[in-house]
């Protein structure tokens, strides 16, 4: 069967409720098979149909293998054609489409890879990206959600950045002129730069569809044709955006949306020509690998982003990624390759001359972020070896405290949070208990996920009979605060 045949099911399968309650919670297992027997449709066809392998089909249905991928989830509902709302997805450009005929999928290579991959990056899957992204965050839908549950990690993840490596295709789609005028891209850019700011306390809430209806606005924008001026701010306003709907994805939990989010603002920043803004995001994805215990992974990005950037990099910027590759360096166990990275990043930073204009989002990082991002990096060290590492991890992060306070959002209650086990680290249980009061505090004003991860870092410190009624009273604020 031809995979562009359309209607493969047969009539009536889709009003199957058992094969619906599978489509809906992303049970392709179940929902191969049901097709297979009620569709018609032998494997080989499920395969062709949905441009995949017949034992990548055949690992679905035995079940060692799930099907997480946004890519992969078009495929079947535009293979099959299955209606996007029955696997979370905003309606299909098909089903609305007087022919009869399927959107242009991508189809696979040798390796597996999408053509959304290819190199050099095309503007109109930039876009593309951002529509159907910005439209499944709006649905706010529970199967989406769990379809973004695994970041995609190693040799695919690093494969699929190689675009970054190359200039950027030209844009020759036919389009409707545009009329956005400098006014209004202006606007644009300032409400940018307010979002990334509401970024910093959290990702949840309305703030959070406020970024994604935004981005659905400008990808809409750029599907007609700008004038060139407009049309690349407008694609930095794109890498903005996408880059704090990233951040606010995975303060929530949501670790492969984010991942997806910052994939977009990579190949926005790229098609405006932003490579500092590109190398930003590439440390912003480091960094979810490092949270993620994949320091190789972390450290091939940051090295991609340092390339990049290598003549054009201004000093705050490459001081910050310094810190990132110190950062990957200590999670090896590299101590020597660690304080070495952190060296050249407080060497940058003295470079720094406020005089001279820098991007605005590399502002933050000034003496007080250099500070808390060592002491930090310092304190996971100090886990495994408390008395070469604690006190210094801890001189570091007051340093932070001492020069920035609550407008720091994240970064000033994980000081506290930080500089709380330092002292439990340490056995200073009363300065321990002051401390883990003050991040309570904090982080009690903030809507974020990941300060709460760290702030639960601190419960196991605060349980046992021997404890000072102290620490035993935290323990309890702490666990209100978690299971608030």
């Amino acid at each position: 069967m031809d995979a562009t045949t359309p209607g493969p099911l047969a009539s009536g399968v889709l009003d199957r409720d058992d094969l619906r309650r599978a489509l809906d919670e992303h049970d392709f297992a179940a929902a191969f098979s049901l097709i297979k027997k009620w569709g018609g449709l032998s494997q080989n066809r499920i395969a062709a149909a949905c441009q995949l392998t017949p034992g990548k089909v055949s690992t679905i249905m035995n079940g060692t293998s799930r099907v997480t991928s946004m890519e992969v989830i078009r495929r079947i509902s535009d293979g099959l054609r299955i209606p996007g709302h029955l696997v979370g997805l905003a309606p299909r450009l098909w089903e609305s489409a007087s022919d009869t005929q399927p959107p242009d999928a991508a189809p696979l290579s040798d390796t597996g890879r999408s053509d959304d991959d290819a190199v050099p990056w095309r503007p109109a899957v930039t876009t593309g990206m951002a529509a159907e992204l910005t439209g499944s965050d709006l649905m706010d839908r529970r199967s989406v959600t769990r379809a973004f549950a695994g970041i995609v990690t190693g040799a695919p993840l690093l494969d699929a950045l190689d675009g970054w490596r190359t200039p950027v295709a030209t844009d020759d789609r036919s389009r409707r002129p545009g009329r956005l005028g400098a006014h209004e891209v202006e606007e644009l850019e300032t409400t940018a730069r307010a979002f990334r700011q509401w970024g910093r306390s959290g990702g949840g809430g309305l703030y959070r569809r406020a970024v994604a209806g935004q981005l659905a606005d400008v990808a809409a924008a750029l599907d007609e044709h700008q004038a060139p001026d407009i049309e690349g701010r407008l694609y930095t306003v794109m890498a903005e955006l996408a880059g704090t709907a990233a951040s606010m994805a995975w303060d929530i939990g949501q670790q492969r949306r984010a991942q997806e989010y910052y994939k977009l603002a990579l190949r926005a920043a790229h098609t405006a020509g932003d490579l500092p803004f590109g190398a930003n995001v590439l440390a912003g994805m480091a960094r979810q690998m490092l949270y993620q215990d994949r320091p190789h992974d972390a450290l091939e990005l940051v090295r991609l982003a340092q390339d990049g950037v290598r003549h054009t990099a201004g000093p705050r910027l490459r001081a910050m990624l310094h810190t990132r590759e110190a950062w990957a360096l200590a999670s090896m166990d590299r101590p020597s390759g660690f304080r070495r990275a952190t060296e050249q990043a407080a060497e940058a930073l003295s470079a720094a001359d406020r005089r001279e204009t820098e991007p605005h989002w590399i502002g933050y990082f000034d003496d007080a972020e250099l500070a808390g991002v060592t002491g930090g990096r310092l304190l996971e060290m100090a886990r495994s070896q408390p008395r070469a590492y604690a006190v210094k991890a801890a001189d570091h992060i007051r340093a932070a405290l001492d020069q920035r306070g609550p407008e720091a959002g994240r970064s000033h209650a994980l000081d506290w949070i930080g500089l709380a086990e330092t002292a439990f680290l340490l056995g200073d249980l009363q300065s321990a208990a002051d401390y883990s009061r003050r991040a309570v505090d904090v982080a009690s004003r903030l809507r974020s996920g990941r300060v709460r991860a760290q702030l639960a870092q601190l419960y196991p410190y605060t349980v046992g009979n021997g404890v000072p009624r102290a620490v035993a009273d935290v323990r309890g604020s702490i666990r209100s605060l978690l299971t608030a």
